[in-house]
C-alpha cells in the first residue's frame, strides 16, 4: 500500500508541476505580448513565480520517495 501512496505522490506532483509552469510561463507570454515594454519586470516576477510553483511538487516528490522507500509509514 506504501508503494502506492508513494508513487500516487511523485505522479501528482509532477503532473501539478508541469501544469503550473505551464499556466504561469503562458500568461507571461501573454502579459509580454500586451506590453513589451515591460518585459523585465515581468521577467523577474515569473521567476519569483516560478519558485513558488515549484515549492510544492518538490515537497511532495520528496514526500513520495519517502512514503515510498519505508522512511515513512512503516
Amino acid at each position: 500500500m506504501t508503494v502506492i501512496a508513494g508513487g500516487i505522490m511523485i505522479a501528482f506532483g509532477a503532473l501539478a508541476a508541469g501544469l503550473g509552469n505551464g499556466i504561469l510561463f503562458s500568461r507571461y507570454l501573454e502579459g509580454i505580448a500586451r506590453q513589451p515594454e515591460a518585459r523585465g519586470t515581468l521577467f523577474g516576477q515569473a521567476m519569483i513565480a516560478l519558485g513558488l510553483v515549484e515549492a510544492l511538487p518538490i515537497i511532495s516528490i520528496a514526500f513520495g520517495l519517502l512514503v515510498l522507500f519505508g522512511v515513512i509509514g512503516g
